[in-house]
Order: C-alpha cells, then sequence, then structure tokens
C-alpha cells in the first residue's frame, strides 16, 4: 500500500475548471491554509477572479487584475495573468 507524506505546500495556485465546484475547491484551499499552507491563489479564469487566501485573514478577491503578487511571502514573484485570461 502506497501512502502520501504528510507535507503541505508553501504556496500553491489552484486553477477552477469549468467541470470543478467552486464550493469544493473553496473547502479545498481553506483546508490547505488550515494545515500551514502560507499563501494560496484560486484561480478562476470563467469569473475573471483571483481569490487570495493568507492564514488568519480574510479571503481577498481580485476582479479582472492584471497579475497577482506573492509579496509578502514570495519577494517580487509576480504571476502575468493574460494568457489565462485569454481565450
Amino acid at each position: 500500500m502506497k501512502k502520501f507524506l504528510p507535507v503541505c505546500p508553501f504556496f500553491l495556485i489552484e486553477l477552477l475548471a469549468p467541470s470543478d465546484s467552486l464550493k469544493k475547491t473553496i473547502e479545498k484551499m481553506e483546508g490547505y491554509i488550515a494545515n500551514g499552507t502560507r499563501l494560496g491563489w484560486l484561480i478562476d479564469p470563467e469569473k475573471k477572479q483571483v481569490h487570495v487566501y493568507r492564514p488568519g485573514q480574510p479571503v481577498q478577491i481580485l476582479d479582472n487584475p492584471q497579475s497577482a503578487s506573492g509579496d509578502p511571502e514570495l519577494p517580487g514573484f509576480v504571476l502575468d495573468l493574460d494568457p489565462v485570461w485569454r481565450p
């Protein structure tokens, strides 16, 4: 039987697919944050939104941003979202 290591990523990005449930994906993101993830982005290409998750903070929803910054957790990391928003 294979076992998985009990590790949690420091940073993660979830890209919501058309077949994904937003509610289930939000629950998944909340689970990652509860278990130690320091920064999580849930990207919804259909709504052009980025939900930003950080421990101890309310979820921040960015509407149609051109980019997403990893500061302060990932200094200098910026994700260009233009390719994600294009059909």
